[in-house]
């Protein structure tokens, strides 16, 4: 690997990689209405000499380069959460460079590891890489309201199969193996409605609630604990309740449960848990759906249950990763783990495809006010995206 030819490609594009994001920054872009930024993605593509550029059904836009035997993706969603403009010091939805560092919401999540990629992939077709490697380049949509749900779409529809995806998601220069899981867990009582002056002819649905809520707060503390991805949580996130009005009992109460699965813990674990804690027959708990259109308009439901992954500490796509950053940068790389969720919980989660990761811009910006992301990240991501397949197959192959 030309790590010297690597760096000086990469210096040439950060003027371009950086005028890219700006640009795809200042679209707004939340889930289900992401059409306007794919459009420009993959014009980008297009006018960078992609082999072929295109967008699926569900909405996703996917570029391709190489016709080569190892087929590799690069992960990256378009959409983000929405912007509480009275926090922010500039427009979240107009891009700002400020002091080397674009400001605007998903500057850092995760655009900038869109526009990473996509220029990563300029880089990989002038070193001649097309040769040997399939590269696809991805903008997923859908991501921040249902993590892996425009993969299972590109690896069960498309019928695109990566043998190892690299996420692009913000890791502050870190390579990732793994993440915890979670799910979207739901739980209804029921009771009777009553007039309000006279509870007693009623059960209320919100008091057999409250108890079961303060075994989910102590079930919190006995959850596993994982060496390298840490402790599984349980939180009450939201609690609702109806009734015929302000002025009657509660005949239903629901409450959201944000439980974040580590390693050994899975679905029927998690629902066997909460049911454990249950003192009626009539108290449902189940996992909730997400069933909405995408900006294409088709629907494809995925239950809300994101499997714990990991890849082990010796796998060639850890081995490559790391290679290709000491070759890069000349020092030891971090290797560690997200905390928040990614793709990766279909891709290798649910499909068994293996993922590895590697972010410009700190996580800690994700979704806060005065989101920014370092031009210099930008510039290091591509870098190490073009310098990594090389390295991959070198481990790959036992080299």
């Amino acid at each position: 690997m030309d790590y010297k030819k690597v760096l000086e490609l990469g210096e040439s594009y950060r003027d371009d990689v950086a005028s890219f994001l700006a640009d795809i920054v200042s679209i707004k872009s939340l889930s289900g209405e992401e059409g306007e930024v794919v459009e420009r993605i993959k014009k980008e593509m297009e006018k960078l000499d992609f082999d072929d550029a295109f967008i699926d059904p569900l909405g996703n836009v996917i570029g391709r380069i190489g016709e080569g035997p190892i087929t590799i993706a690069f992960d990256g969603h378009v959409d983000v959460v929405d912007a509480d403009v009275s926090a922010w010091n500039t427009p979240p939805f107009e891009a700002r460079v400020i002091d080397g560092k674009i400001y605007g919401r998903g500057s850092c999540d995760q655009k900038g590891g869109v526009a990473s990629l996509v220029y990563g992939g300029k880089i990989l077709k002038e070193l001649g890489l097309d040769k040997d490697f399939t590269f696809y380049f991805v903008g997923s949509v859908m991501e921040e309201d249902s993590d892996g749900l425009p993969w299972l779409y590109i690896l069960n529809e498309d019928k695109i199969s990566p043998e190892i995806v690299v996420l692009t998601e913000p890791t502050n220069l870190k390579i990732a193996r793994g993440h915890r899981g979670r799910m979207e867990i739901g739980v209804r009582t029921h009771g009777l409605s009553a007039h309000g002056s006279a509870p007693e002819r009623g059960i209320n649905a919100i008091y057999k609630m409250a108890p079961l809520i303060l075994e989910i707060e102590k079930l919190n503390d006995r959850l596993k604990v994982d060496e390298f991805l840490g402790k599984g949580t349980v939180a009450v996130t939201e609690v609702k309740s109806k009734s015929p009005s302000l002025c009657a009992i509660p005949y239903e109460c629901s409450i959201h449960l944000d439980r974040r699965l580590t390693q050994g813990e899975d679905k029927e674990l998690a629902i066997a848990q909460i049911k454990a804690l249950l003192r009626d027959d009539d108290t449902e708990v189940f996992v909730h759906m997400y069933e909405r259109p995408s900006h294409t308009g088709l629907v494809y439901p995925m239950e809300k249950y994101y499997p714990t992954w990991t890849i082990p500490s010796d796998h060639p796509a850890v081995k490559g990763a790391v290679e290709s950053f000491k070759g890069l940068f000349e020092k030891e790389p971090v290797v560690d783990k997200w905390v928040f969720s990614t793709n990766g919980v279909a891709i290798k989660g649910l499909k068994g495809v293996d993922c590895v990761g590697f972010g410009p811009g700190n996580e800690i910006y994700a979704h806060a006010p005065n989101e920014f992301i370092p031009i210099d990240d930008l510039v290091k991501a591509m870098e190490f995206y073009a310098a990594f397949p090389a390295n991959y197959k070198k481990y790959k192959e036992g080299l």
